[in-house]
């Protein structure tokens, strides 16, 4: 489908791509990988014609559609999150727009025989077909579950686009792409936004209904779950397998460990056959021997071993200052916006060393306990630091924060102070910004190499408190492992807050959970902590509204515990509420029973059409007859998962304790 030939890209003279080849097929799911600032937001902008290579091109049929998400974006906000993302339905106009000039054209035409006229009629009735199939679609019911599945609720949907932060205007973004189904989905980082139950939703997207997908991410379970195949970009080229990302791994192992048997094999051949030729070639018995293993030699095509970058950066905090025993102790500490309280009564304690994680769904409240043992913000309750706590704070938007007008070195050098000022240069290199690298303006940089250059800035002044805030978003695989390794190393306290289920692991020994309004303490690693809960990942965990395994972190009187979370007593509603109620429950159970025999009809359909072009019997009539009916199948399926959410919703407000 997309050809991408003899591609090179130089940037002040230095190659960042050398005259790569490779194709994306139709089905393709491709993971593209490799560290910060090997050219990864390069290749996707150069694919969907944003950038133009220094030479070669990238070649594809004249209909084909992409549809691009890059780590960060420019979004209107003029109006609501509903009428945003049915911007995604316009190119729905503009084939009627088209297909109104081409009608006209035709009226007007008297060259009947002509080759063009054909043409010309070829091109009306594929737009009339494709015209009859985006129509056939449920747009509102597309749009609702796609944003319901990218973690909006349907009161979202009527609210203005500018009271969203800049994540949340990126997930409307990526509602509007889905939606518009691409032939080609370009995807820059589209996780470092979401959370866990998000995410998996999007996975169960891009494996099932979107057709060509290349992704960059650098969650590795995530690019598992979703891709067929792995291009890495190391060091100008590329090395691509019919693989997901772990097994790549593996077999590219595999391949440098023959390669160096065979160059090692090879070398030994090429030694033993000059040490033959050195030693007999002054004698006369001996010369034809020597002239055959001189042309063997000339023979031999040298075996090249693929070259590896090996470079990293070399990361470690500083000692820790000591601090007191317990640098956190919150009592009874919440926090409200307005009427909204996003959680109460969190009464925990930290103790110096100790090394935890705030995990939880977008929204409950882990950021903004952050800003409360900050100081940023006001709060409730009692919220105290330990004797001579030095916090280290990593925002989950500091790379953003950067100036980007300022070189690396200046961004470094106007904040150092003291004899660390003579040290720039040294630790500039550390993080791979030697040399010429040192002068480049921030505003050029890839998102992985902004977030190293914020991690500098962290390390300049000693701290014994570290909270990071999503540290490890756009940091690539080898970095991140790099990161993990310098905080267990580290000898002060730390908070992490991430989503990374891999990056925890081994890394924290102790969860907090938020939801609900609540914050609950569970000991013991992630892994013990999702045993605990006896689910296995934090995606179930956040789809869990049951908190009985773990003790709750309130030291809230019991009266007042029981009146935070009051349960819906159907016995004591009225008669006519409770006729209400059971009429909706009703109404919902037929909706889901209706949709569910329409799926059955229109099932029973498809299987006698695939039966008749399984016969022999094709042509495109037929061939558009199954395309519609597949597409009515598709919104068929939406509607009955939109109907079963809506009961399933309806059901746990009626009656908690089935959740």
């Amino acid at each position: 489908m997309v050809s991408i030939q003899n591609l090179s890209v130089e940037f002040s003279a230095k190659s960042l791509f050398d005259n790569i080849n490779y194709v994306i097929n139709r089905k393709d799911k491709i993971a593209l990988v490799g560290k910060n600032g090997a050219g990864k937001s390069t290749m996707l902008k150069i694919i969907a014609g944003l950038q133009q290579p220094t030479s070669g091109s990238v070649n594809m049929p004249e209909d084909t559609t992409i549809g691009y998400l890059p780590q960060q974006m420019e979004t209107s906000d003029t109006q609501t999150v509903m009428e945003e993302v049915r911007k995604a339905f316009s190119h729905i106009t503009k084939m009627k727009d088209t297909l109104e000039l081409l009608n006209t054209e035709l009226a007007e035409r008297t060259d009947y025989e002509s080759d063009s006229y054909h043409k010309l009629i070829d091109r009306v009735t594929f737009l009339n077909e494709r015209l009859a199939i985006e129509e056939s679609e449920n747009s509102d019911a597309e749009m609702e579950k796609t944003l319901l599945g990218l973690g909006f609720v349907r009161d979202d949907f009527n609210r203005p686009t500018s009271e969203f932060s800049g994540g949340w205007r990126m997930r409307i973004e990526l509602a509007k792409i889905l939606l518009r189904k691409p032939d080609l989905l370009l995807l820059d980082e589209p996780t470092n936004h979401l959370d866990i139950e998000s995410i998996q939703w999007l996975e169960q997207f891009l494996t099932t209904k979107a057709a060509a997908v290349v992704l960059v991410s650098h969650d590795k379970a995530f690019i598992d779950n979703v891709t067929n195949r792995t291009i890495e970009i190391s060091l100008g080229k590329i090395y691509a397998y019919s693989v997901n990302y772990s097994k790549y791994l593996q077999l590219r192992a595999e391949r440098l460990e023959q390669q160096m048997r065979a160059y090692q094999n090879q070398q030994k051949q090429i030694q033993d056959t000059e040490d033959f030729i050195e030693r007999f070639r002054y004698k006369a018995t001996k010369s034809v021997q020597v002239q055959s293993r001189i042309k063997q030699l000339s023979k031999i095509e040298l075996i090249e071993i693929d070259e590896i970058d090996t470079s990293h950066i070399n990361l470690r905090f500083p000692p820790a200052p000591r601090s007191g025993d317990y640098p956190v102790i919150a009592e009874n500490v919440g926090k409200c916006y307005g009427e909204h309280q996003v959680f109460d009564h969190a009464t925990f304690t930290i103790k110096r060393g100790e090394k935890v994680a705030f995990v939880g769904k977008n929204g409950e409240g882990k950021s903004t306990l952050v800003k409360c043992i900050m100081g940023e913000i006001t709060h409730s309750g009692n919220l105290k630091l330990g004797h001579n706590v030095k916090i280290g704070y990593f925002a989950q938007n500091q790379a953003s924060m950067l100036d980007g007008e300022l070189t690396v070195f200046d961004t470094i050098d106007r904040v150092a102070v003291g004899d660390i000022r003579t040290k720039i240069r040294d630790i500039l290199g550390a993080f791979k910004f030697g040399g010429e690298e040192s002068d480049k303006k921030v505003k050029v940089l890839s998102g992985g190499e902004k977030t190293r250059l914020a991690m500098i800035k962290l390390l300049l002044e000693p701290v014994n408190l570290l909270i990071l805030d999503e540290p490890t978003n756009h940091l690539d695989i080898p970095t991140k492992e790099i990161l993990k390794q310098a905080i267990r190393d580290f000898n002060g306290t730390v908070i992490v807050v991430s989503h990374d289920r891999d990056f925890l692991d081994g890394l924290v020994e102790k969860v907090y959970e938020f939801g609900g309004g609540k914050v609950r303490e569970c000991l013991g690693g992630i892994y013990e902590f999702l045993e605990k809960k006896k689910i296995d990942s934090l995606a179930q965990l956040e789809l869990s509204k049951s908190h009985s395994q773990e003790k709750p972190i309130s030291s809230a009187p019991k009266e007042q515990v029981t009146t935070d979370t009051p349960k819906q007593n159907t016995s004591k509603l009225s008669y006519a509420e409770q006729k209400e109620r059971e009429k909706l429950l009703k109404r919902l159970q037929k909706k889901v029973a209706d949709t569910e025999t329409t799926i059955a009809t229109i099932e029973d359909e498809l299987s006698a059409i695939e039966t008749r072009m399984a016969d022999g019997e094709y042509d495109a009539e037929l061939y558009a007859s199954h395309e519609n009916i597949k597409k009515r199948l598709d919104n068929a399926m939406s509607d009955w998962e939109l109907a079963t959410m809506e009961l399933e919703e309806f059901t746990s407000k009626t009656n908690p304790d089935s959740k």
